[in-house]
């Protein structure tokens, strides 16, 4: 009993085991049939057999080396006859295997390997237990990720529920990647990223994770037509601006060209050379002209330097990418500007022109160009001449040259100057028209009358035009006989019509002296018998002035006053608009002028009373001498009586006249006031 008890723990204590080992060799022999038949075969051999060989089969264990060794030095034999390792040494295996596995810890940075990528997934070995499983997404930016190469990943989790390593390659590249991309931009390092898409006005690159700016102007040193085709490309960049308050990165590709571009545009402009003849690309076109690449230095055409004949615009001679001989007309080598011309390389076309053309000849072209001061007409390509646009019309009332002509109209001028050497050429379109000037003095002799076109006012006159091409002035005295005119828009306005009088010609200078009142016998003649001097006439103020005022007298006359002739009996000043009587004291019939005055009217008629009273007392003092000596007793009466009449009538008028002082003192307060 006590024999079989003993083998049954023996039995028992190695069944118990037996999984160890089964593990450890799950862990390290690579062979299936170990995997998948050795425990199954183990497991019934060891519950036959345990009583007969356990002891042995320990010991045997313990002697092979071949379980520290590799798969081929395993003993197999001994394992499927149940020979297992237990105790002491199954430690030493545990902690063996062990050893081969790195150190794992959470929450940090490490390079593993990629040993599988698939369309959804990267696999990545870090050398733990399990592998982690990557979504291909991670690394879109790295379209060159094969088996084998080393990446940099995040442990977020040893060992998630289902038991699986998860490691992430974003964010490893998150946490490294500000301190990567200060470092770059305070070096100069180029650093590699990967085209996402676009945005506006650029592009956004993944650099180490983060998304930078790649502005459209940075991408290259040409013009780019098609931002797509940078889309998902991996390029190399130089970092050029960080903001780190907002966590912002720009980025150029364009700057790693440009160093090389330099040097290459210095060797090239050492060698240029005025007249010398280049092929070169098209690259940028704008409306004042074309950008040729040279080959690494960019040269300009004026849009002048394209054709000899009118260019609108460039595109209309040239198109993008297109490959044309161009001539190099000057370049500085300090702003390294170059100018190209195209139209040198094909003669001028004023040299084509033929010999027998001269002045006086009518040609016939087509209207290329308009501005305010004429028109340009083309009669050949490439040769032009001006039409001013005094020589549009004989008419001396300048217009615009738009009312004349516009762009594309064919017409025909007659050739004024020629100079072949400035290649400049004037023409003239009135010259094809007779001269209205011709025979003026038959047309419009002096004093004939005619109905004339208001074309512009001036302060001295009215310009009227009587036919095209004949201009004449009325000047602003000659309007009105009567009439003070300030400013002839007082008597018309633009564009009516006028009767006039022609009163002198200056056929040599093109001049016409017209009148308009000489349509009329002269009223001053018949005023001269009317208002003489003296003479009293009803009139109304119509204008005030600080220097006097206008009245307005019978017959459409008009007369002036002073201030000191406005004011009435009463002291008062004559207003606007007030009709009074008054007396001409001058009429000038040469400077037709009437000055009149009613305060001279009152005061006349006071001046005559004094005297009709200086008479009246004069003839009394006369009687009363001569009747001295005649005076008897009974005439002393008849004289107290006559001297107390004269001293009433005397003391009546010196009252009269105090009144009258002292109103005109009152009326002079007031007007101080």
């Amino acid at each position: 009993m006590s024999e079989d008890k003993q083998n049954l723990e023996t039995q028992e204590e190695q069944v118990v085991e037996t999984p160890d080992v089964q593990e450890e060799v799950k862990q390290e022999a690579p062979a299936k049939e170990v995997k998948e038949e050795a425990p199954v075969k183990e497991e019934k051999e060891v519950v036959e057999e345990a009583p007969k060989t356990a002891t042995p089969a320990t010991k045997e264990v313990v002697e092979t080396p071949a379980m520290a060794g590799p798969d081929e030095d395993f003993d197999w034999d001994a394992f499927e006859q149940g020979d297992v390792v237990g105790g002491q040494n199954h430690e030493e295996l545990e902690k063996m295997y062990e050893a081969s596995l790195s150190t794992v810890v959470e929450k940090e940075v490490i390079n593993g390997t990629v040993i599988s990528i698939n369309k959804r997934e990267v696999v990545v070995n870090i050398g733990s237990k399990s592998d982690g499983v990557i979504s291909y997404n991670e690394f879109r930016y790295n379209p060159d990720l094969k088996v084998g190469d080393t990446v940099e990943v995040y442990v977020e989790n040893q060992e998630d529920k289902k038991g699986q390593l998860v490691l992430s390659h974003k964010k490893a590249r998150l946490l490294n990647a500000w301190d990567k991309i200060n470092a770059s931009y305070e070096t100069g390092e180029i650093i590699t990223g990967f085209v996402k898409c676009r945005t506006k006005g650029g592009m956004i690159v993944d650099v180490f994770g983060i998304e930078a700016f790649l502005p459209g102007s940075q991408i290259d040193v040409k013009p780019i037509r098609d931002y797509d085709a940078y889309v998902e490309k991996t390029m190399e960049f130089k970092v050029v601006k960080i903001n780190h308050e907002y966590k912002n990165v720009v980025v150029s590709h364009k700057a790693l060209i440009e160093a090389e571009l330099e040097e290459q545009k210095k060797k090239i402009i050492a060698t240029l050379e005025k007249g010398q003849v280049l092929e070169g690309t098209v690259k940028n076109i704008t409306s004042y002209g074309v950008f040729i690449d040279l080959g690494g230095v960019d040269g300009l055409i004026h849009i002048t330097d394209l054709s000899w004949g009118r260019v609108n615009h460039p595109d209309e001679i040239v198109e993008l990418d297109q490959k044309l001989n161009v001539v190099i007309l000057d370049f500085d080598d300090e702003k390294k500007r170059i100018a190209l011309g195209l139209k040198q390389l094909t003669p001028h076309p004023w040299d084509a022109l033929s010999e027998d053309l001269k002045e006086g000849d009518v040609v016939k072209g087509k209207v290329v160009v308009m501005a305010d001061y004429g028109a340009f007409l083309e009669i050949a390509p490439g040769v032009e001449g001006l039409i001013h646009v005094s020589e549009m019309s004989w008419s001396q009332h300048l217009r615009s040259a738009q009312d004349f002509l516009k762009v594309g109209d064919e017409v025909e001028a007659k050739i004024l100057t020629l100079d072949r050497d400035e290649r400049k050429m004037s023409l003239g379109i009135k010259q094809l028209k007779e001269d209205p000037w011709a025979g003026i003095a038959e047309k419009y002799p002096v004093n004939s009358k005619h109905n004339a076109l208001v074309r512009n006012f001036t302060n001295f006159g009215i310009f009227v035009e009587l036919e095209e091409g004949i201009e004449g002035l009325v000047h602003i005295s000659d309007l009105s006989w009567t009439k003070k005119i300030k400013h002839p828009s007082e008597f018309t306005s633009v564009g009516e019509r006028l009767d006039v009088v022609v009163l002198e010609i200056d056929a040599e200078n093109r001049r016409l002296s017209l009148g308009h009142k000489q349509l009329e016998e002269n009223p001053w003649d018949v005023f001269e018998s009317i208002f003489t001097e003296g003479s009293i006439h009803e009139g109304t103020i119509i204008e005030q002035m600080d220097r006097g005022s206008v009245v307005s007298l019978p017959y459409g006359v008009e007369g002036f006053a002073t201030p000191k002739h406005l004011v009435k009996e009463d002291g008062t000043s004559a207003k606007l608009d007030e009709k009074l009587d008054f007396k001409v004291i001058e009429f000038n019939k040469e400077g037709k002028r009437i000055i009149v005055s009613h305060s001279r009217i009152h005061e006349d008629e006071q001046r005559a009373e004094k005297q009709a009273s200086r008479k009246q007392t004069a003839k009394a003092a006369h009687k009363l001498s001569e009747n001295i000596e005649k005076t008897t007793l009974g005439d002393i009466g008849g004289l107290a009586e006559l001297k107390s009449q004269l001293e009433d009538d005397s003391k009546a008028k010196a009252e009269e006249m105090a009144k009258k002082a002292e109103a005109k003192s009152t009326k002079n307060e007031e007007d101080d006031k």
